[in-house]
């Protein structure tokens, strides 16, 4: 590696994070890394194929961990394992298409890793698609039941198949043996719900009541060394956001890479941190953190739902941004 990137609590800010080259140097940082970030240990990530997802998958080889990627999208998994398998090995990768929306096709994909390597140790539950609609639809529902049978049915498929939370069933007592994580992929609309994506807002904030009830769940069997973590990424050029993965698009300046993303986030697991909230080149954590507190007091409260964006509560909204901003700042 190059350059070597030390990390710690007083560099977390977004202009820290947006001003580092990640073209000159190896976007690794092998300094202070968390116990489950060891060479020889197994990193699976669904929704694999582009994103997020290959950002974190790439970052999992060059530290030295196996890789078992998945996607629905054969030829760009396929892909993304053919780069993988340059960089550490074909024996080092496991490549398994898999819909996540498929129990039978999860458990399948679990079964390869298991017999291949006999552990996991760390579990990046990234599938997600995105569509957008109304609260309603005059089409139906089934732009509805087919985001949350990804980003909601997925997500538990893979979590109920790699770490069953029954205490008995062996592949807890398997991992609770040696430290282990799980970063489920959510997001800040899944917290704050702003107008305007209500399925994908909606999906994510089942995202995040179900990663809150596994922590939850795991702090609380007796030994168990397995920690689940809400990953909320900010604007991250993606898929999801426009990026169509042929570089003809260029990246809005407000958003950050992948890559950029995916340090931020290992470096927030390294700590401890349950929420990993990661800003943007236009949104600090400070604002972040402010929103979610007025998003909050809409029910403690008792403004009218989203008040942030009623035209009658705007103007305070407004106010309170400006003053914590001042008070956060002094």
């Amino acid at each position: 590696m190059s350059q070597s990137l030390r990390l710690n609590r007083s560099q977390n800010s977004s202009a820290f994070w947006s001003s580092f080259d990640i073209a000159n140097q190896s976007a690794s940082f092998a300094d202070d890394l968390h116990p489950v970030l060891q060479p020889g240990r197994v990193a699976v990530v669904t929704g694999a194929g582009h994103g997020i997802g290959k950002a974190a998958a790439k970052e999992f080889a060059r530290l030295g961990l196996k890789v078992a990627i998945t996607d629905v999208n054969e030829e760009r998994l396929n892909n993304v394992g053919q780069e993988l398998k340059e960089m550490i090995s074909e024996q080092n990768v496991l490549v398994v298409p898999t819909d996540v929306s498929q129990l039978e096709q999860v458990v399948t994909f679990k079964d390869r890793i298991y017999d291949t390597w006999g552990e996991v140790g760390l579990l990046m539950n990234n599938a997600g698609i995105r569509l957008r609609t109304a609260a309603w639809d005059p089409d139906g529902p089934e732009s509805w039941r087919k985001v949350f049978s990804v980003n909601v049915l997925g997500m538990i498929n893979v979590q109920h198949t790699f770490v069953p939370v029954s205490i008995a069933a062996p592949p807890v007592i398997e991992l609770v043996e040696n430290p282990s994580i799980i970063i489920n992929s959510g997001s800040k609309r899944g917290i704050t719900n702003p107008p305007g994506d209500v399925l994908y807002s909606a999906s994510k904030a089942a995202a995040k009541s179900l990663t809150e009830s596994l922590a939850y769940e795991l702090r609380e069997l007796p030994g168990c060394n397995v920690t689940a973590h809400l990953f909320a990424a900010g604007n991250t050029w993606t898929g999801l956001t426009g990026d169509d993965g042929t570089g003809t698009k260029t990246k809005p300046e407000a958003a950050w890479t992948p890559e950029q993303t995916v340090l931020f986030m290992l470096d927030r697991v390294r700590q401890g941190d349950f929420y990993i909230l990661v800003p943007d080149n236009e949104t600090p954590k400070e604002v972040d953190q402010l929103r979610i507190m007025w998003s909050a007091g809409d029910a403690a409260e008792g403004r009218p739902a989203l008040s942030r964006w009623h035209k009658d509560y705007k103007p305070l909204f407004e106010e309170f941004m400006r003053e914590g901003m001042e008070a956060l700042a002094e």
